[in-house]
């Protein structure tokens, strides 16, 4: 039986400002998920927006606040970032990814929102004829509307039937036209928490190359994929990456999962030495500068984005980083339980009817972890996103992250022990209601 009528889902979405429930936006999911909490007191299982649910790292809370008291919040830090934080992000990408990147190419953002929106500028302006970003998708829709903003066009394909050695002749389909200027991808990857391989980067680094392309890797889900244990420092196995395959790259890394510091909104950007001390006449010509890729990006583009970096939040990340490089702090186990509540969440669902959209890499089975994807039977992403609202469980459909698959995302991350068995009623009715027919 419905928890919520389909009037009064009806009603919430138009309250909300809500045009179309089946294509609606994380922000739009989460106001309706909000406004019928509020209206009957029935909680919902929310998996819709991808916040931490853990407690924040304390190193980093008790590191910002020793910066404050020692009176940092009263002069504008440097653009470039503090020294402490550079070398720490330095330090930490060799201990981590076991990747050569010098202090002064480790550029703190605020959050990766706004290193992957400064970063797609200076992509797309830097040689005249590459302007467009290919999205490996699915992917983080939030990019795409950065482009929308910046007046930049894109192109995309879903990577759900083109795993292993099939990438390589689909990707260059699109980088011998010569207009992609960057490639964008998240590994772990948001929404389906599918992880690229060490054979498909080096196909993307391969070709980056030969096609003068940056990759934007996305690393927001740092050291995630537990299936392996990567939380030791300087020790292997260390997560894939495309550095170890090209010289033209950029790797965001956030503080938001791995550290639970997502309100302080604190990222880097991580660049390749190389193409930091690239110079592009185009991007001299524009700026008036001196068209050095990673100067201009800093100086002349993020800086007039967000003014630089909270001085006090860039000595917390510089603790979280330190420790972990030590190995005094183990933030893959500390986010570990995001993997346990995948897997009970999985097997609720599955064990009602539901099956895993995105359900193998190229060689294996999908891990757990923050996300995961469901489907049912035949039923659209959109239909079942409105579906699953009427028995109080929030998600987004996959279409709106450029998937091609019918189905909805699932974020652990709000999901509490007390839930469990709500859920497991929930979508046994659910399952009762909607039989599948074979």
């Amino acid at each position: 039986m419905k928890i919520f009528s389909e009037e009064l889902v009806e009603k919430a979405a138009q309250a909300c400002k809500v045009a179309d429930l089946s294509r609606a936006t994380i922000g739009e999911v989460l106001l309706v998920a909000q406004y019928l909490e509020k209206e009957t007191g029935i909680p919902f299982i929310r998996m819709d927006q991808g916040s931490p649910g853990l407690p924040v790292n304390q190193a980093g809370v008790e590191a910002e606040k020793a910066a404050l008291d020692r009176g940092v919040g009263s002069q504008y830090p440097a653009a470039a970032g503090i020294p402490e934080l550079k070398h720490e992000a330095s330090r930490f990408v060799k201990a981590f990814l076991d990747v050569d990147i010098s202090a002064r190419s480790c550029v703190p953002t605020v959050g990766s929102v706004a290193g992957s929106y400064g970063s797609f500028i200076a992509c797309t302006q830097r040689t005249p004829g590459k302007d467009k970003v290919l999205f490996i998708d699915p992917g983080f829709p939030i990019q795409k509307s950065q482009l929308r903003i910046i007046g930049v066009e894109w192109e995309e394909f879903d990577i759900y039937h083109y795993r292993g050695k099939a990438l390589r002749e689909k990707l260059e389909s699109f980088l011998a036209k010569g207009d992609i200027a960057a490639i964008i991808y998240s590994n772990p990857n948001n929404p389906a928490w599918i992880c690229l391989e060490e054979e498909e980067l080096a196909i993307i680094g391969e070709l980056a190359t030969k096609y003068d392309v940056i990759v934007m890797e996305d690393l927001a889900y740092f050291c995630m994929d537990f299936r392996r244990d990567m939380g030791h420092p300087f020790e292997p196995p260390y997560p894939p990456t495309v550095a170890h395959y090209t010289d033209n790259y950029i790797l965001m890394l956030s503080s938001s999962k791995i550290f639970s510091y997502a309100g302080q909104r604190m990222a880097l950007a991580c660049i390749s030495d190389k193409l930091f001390d690239r110079h592009f006449p185009a991007l001299a010509e524009r700026y008036k500068d001196a068209g050095v890729f990673g100067q201009t990006l800093v100086a002349s583009i993020l800086y007039m984005i967000t003014s630089g970096c909270t001085a006090s939040t860039q000595y917390a990340y510089a603790e979280m980083l330190r420790l972990s490089t030590e190995g005094k702090i183990n933030f893959v186990e500390d986010t570990r339980e995001y993997a346990h509540r995948a897997e009970k969440m999985k097997k609720i669902f599955t064990d009602n009817g539901f099956h895993i959209v995105y359900d193998y890499d190229a060689t294996q089975v999908v891990g757990d972890g923050f996300f995961f994807t469901i489907g049912y039977g035949n039923m659209s992403g959109g239909d079942l996103l409105k579906e699953l609202l009427y028995y109080g469980v929030s998600s987004i459909n996959l279409s709106t992250t450029g998937s091609e698959q019918q189905g909805v995302r699932a974020c652990t991350s709000r999901m509490r022990e007390d839930l469990y068995e709500t859920m497991e009623e929930r979508m046994k009715a659910f399952h009762e209601d909607h039989p599948i027919t074979v």
